[in-house]
């Protein structure tokens, strides 16, 4: 639980910039295996900021979660901007929230179903008022614990840069 305790003072912080905002946010971990979720749910009274969300970790999780089409994702292939800005969109729709986070990546130790490289992360937020932005990280690395530390780490900076 130490990973929880360091990430806790920046959940706090973004805790404190979605309440001033009288605004929730919504997440779609995916490589992070839940630890972003895990991560705001520190903050006591996590429910004024925090919708829910959840753990998009296969394709069935994906289509009940994001309730999209299948057709939505043609062409699209492992983690890349155009998939986790659809996770982010729809999570934040379907959780009725005002912002929503979504991380699509490849932590390594096996074999990426779509190919995507170990060490790689997409993050997207799709906000109010038609907002989207997405950042991507590429460690480079193939130990799967230290990428979801880092996968975790990097979409908590963005959404703290994001709605600061």
């Amino acid at each position: 639980m130490d990973v929880l305790r360091e990430f806790h003072p920046q959940a706090a912080r973004i805790a404190e910039s979605l309440r001033a905002r009288g605004e929730k946010v919504a997440v779609a971990d995916g490589a992070t295996g839940g630890l972003i979720m895990a991560s705001l749910l520190t903050v006591p009274g996590a429910l004024n900021f925090f919708v829910g969300g959840g753990v998009v970790y296969s394709f069935r999780a994906r289509d009940v979660l994001f309730a999209q089409p299948r057709e939505v994702y043609k062409g699209i292939r492992g983690p890349c901007p155009e998939y986790a800005l659809i996770q982010a969109r729809s999570i934040r729709d379907n959780m009725q929230a005002d912002w929503g986070l979504a991380e699509s990546g490849s932590v390594g130790g096996s074999k990426h179903p779509g190919g995507a490289p170990s060490g790689l992360s997409v993050v997207a937020i799709a906000g109010p008022d038609g907002f989207e932005a997405y950042t991507a990280l590429e460690t480079e690395s193939d130990d799967r614990i230290a990428n979801m530390y880092a996968f975790t780490l990097n979409a908590l900076n963005f959404l703290e840069k994001t709605v600061a």
